[in-house]
């Protein structure tokens, strides 16, 4: 029975026991009171709370259980917000950290991955569509590279606002429905609006909010767990191809594209049940940076970047077509070009992060970017098949030593740390708009010479030395031409 209340009659209400230790349960363990004068403490502010419940109690009585309820609400209060306004350091490492690389490398595969191995379609696309010329057709790759970099300089603020996980989900939806879409397909809009609109917007909508998070787990291991996650790029570039390469003769386009597509479905699927962001919401900075108009150091380099990565989307997309048009290969031939360019740039993509973290991001990068202008003008003088596998070799190896770097060296022209989201995203828009234009821009060159190479060939190796001088210029812009100087 429970005991009476001498006054009332009435029964009074046990109180849980450690009701005191639940109001504090967020406290460490060494915290807690564990000797018998604090045991003795306890209970004795336990007996004051009961007389305190009784409708007669005094004043001061009341006053007491009040002031304590005060205390461990403000306790509560700092604790939360400490937590949330001060959270813990990247670990740099452990299980959950380096899922989050193995998840964030499954992006990189099912978006960037697929995006380089467009190369393996043009060529497949000149015979379905024998009217378009190829560079109507590659306006198809060039869109859905635009919108992948274009969407991702904006979906990245969701993983700021809390939204990773609905973000991701919307993106993967979006993605999917493009490339299950697009195994229907047999004309040149239907193919516009399924892998160059839905697969484009779909993939910026995810590839940009799991960078950055996979960022918030490590701050000094970054480059090589951002590194190690950029090789799915490479992976995915290689896999593709060979998926088109032995399915389409026997499965036939549409169930080709559906077999990709449930490659994708289970990759993504899997980085969603595994990805999950390390930090609470917070809020995002601005759009854009106007300042970042007033430094010639940041302009020049983005705009380098532009020269580079359109010279560089121009090659990747047209060097399979090439092989066929040109050099006499088979399809089947020609899609093995797009795997060397991809795969053999698998370890270039770990190397230079290191290096950069010891020489300068800025000083790694620009060696990198004379050689691939350099192997660019030799495209000019492939005219057999051993020439055109030693081309591609090289050339997979420098492009990908400098496209890993982006978003380091970035950070490293940012004085103002809370910027580099924001002017990172500025370069992703002004990157995606060369993307955009350089490849179509290339095959109308090659429509003006009447299906000749040389022309866009050395359009689009100028355009590369081009973007290796800005970044020069840049690079002598902020320190001079001392070689040893970190930057």
């Amino acid at each position: 029975m429970s005991p009476a209340d001498p006054e009332k009659g009435q029964p009074l209400q046990e109180r849980p026991e450690h009701e005191d230790a639940i109001s504090i349960s967020t406290l460490d363990d060494e915290s807690r009171p564990s000797t018998p004068h604090s045991e003795r403490h306890e209970r004795h502010s336990t007996d004051i709370e009961t007389a305190a419940q009784r409708p007669n109690a005094s004043p001061n009585l009341k006053r007491t259980q009040s002031n304590k309820s005060t205390m461990l609400t403000r306790i509560a209060s700092r604790i939360t917000t400490r937590s949330i306004t001060n959270p813990p350091p990247p670990p740099n490492g452990g299980l959950k950290a380096w899922t989050q690389v193995g998840c964030a490398w499954l992006v990189l595969f099912t978006t960037w991955g697929y995006v380089n191995s467009f190369g393996s379609f043009q060529t497949y696309y000149s015979t379905l569509l024998p009217h378009e010329t190829a560079s109507t057709i590659s306006w198809i790759g060039s869109v859905q590279v635009w919108l992948t970099f274009f969407v991702g300089a904006f979906s990245g603020r969701l993983l700021d606002a809390g939204l990773f996980l609905p973000t991701f989900a919307v993106g993967m939806a979006m993605q999917l429905a493009g490339i299950f879409g697009m195994s229907w397909c047999t004309q040149y809009w239907q193919l516009m609006l399924t892998q160059g609109i839905l697969t484009g917007i779909g993939g910026g909508i995810f590839f940009c909010p799991s960078m950055g998070l996979l960022a918030t787990y490590f701050d000094k291991k970054r480059g090589v767990a951002i590194g190690i996650a950029t090789t799915g790029n490479s992976v995915g570039g290689m896999i593709y191809p060979v998926v088109v390469r032995e399915l389409l003769p026997k499965l036939g386009f549409a169930w080709t594209v559906r077999v990709i597509g449930f490659v994708n479905l289970g990759c993504l699927v899997l980085a969603l049940c595994f990805m999950r962001p390390r930090l609470p919401p917070r809020k995002s900075g601005p759009i854009m940076d106007p300042a970042a108009f007033h430094e010639p150091v940041y302009m020049l380099f983005v705009a380098g970047f532009c020269f580079m990565i359109g010279s560089v989307y121009w090659t990747f997309y047209y060097i399979a077509s090439f092989g066929v048009q040109v050099i006499g290969l088979s399809y089947a031939s020609s899609t093995l070009l797009i795997i060397i360019i991809n795969g053999v740039g698998l370890p270039f993509r770990v190397i230079p992060p290191l290096l950069s973290d010891r020489y300068g991001p800025l000083n790694i990068i620009l060696p990198a970017l004379f050689a691939t202008a350099l192997v660019a003008f030799t495209f000019v003088a492939v005219h057999d098949t051993l020439g055109l596998y030693l081309f591609t070799i090289f050339y997979g190896i420098t492009t990908a030593a400098f496209q890993c770097l982006l978003p380091v060296t970035v950070a490293s022209l940012t004085t103002n740390l809370n910027m580099v989201g924001t002017r990172l995203g500025m370069a992703f828009s002004a990157i995606s708009f060369a993307a955009l234009t350089w490849p179509p821009i290339g095959g109308a060159i090659i429509g003006l010479q009447h299906g000749k190479y040389q022309g866009a060939q050395i359009w689009a190796a100028v355009s590369a030395l081009a973007g290796a001088l800005l970044m020069l210029t840049a690079r002598v812009k902020m320190n001079g031409w001392t070689v040893r100087k970190k930057c």
